[in-house]
């Protein structure tokens, strides 16, 4: 079991501080790396960083349950407005102040 420790820390370090080369950005990955280097006055390094990390903080995509649009029949549908039609309705005596 030692073993298995010893080398997922030696991974873990190793991981840790990768480094990596990328090639062929595209080119509005480019500008925004630059323009944050220069705005920022930081190194183009800490700029990646900045933006991958910024990038982890973002909602992911369809998050407004876009991929569920249009996934109900007609039928479940009309029930579901049905349902909705009954809640909107306004008892006046809800708002009745004399209680």
């Amino acid at each position: 079991m030692h073993h298995i420790v010893m080398r997922f820390e030696s991974l873990y370090a190793t991981v840790k501080s990768m480094t990596l080369s990328l090639r062929n950005l595209p080119k509005e990955v480019e500008e925004a790396i630059l323009e944050t280097s220069h705005r920022e006055g930081i190194s183009l390094n800490k700029a990646t960083l900045r933006l991958l990390e910024a990038s982890l903080r973002k909602p992911a995509k369809n998050s407004d349950f876009e991929e569920f649009s249009g996934t109900w029949s007609n039928a479940e549908a009309d029930a579901f407005d049905a349902a909705l039609a009954k809640m909107r309705q306004i008892d006046p005596a809800d708002w009745d102040s004399s209680e």
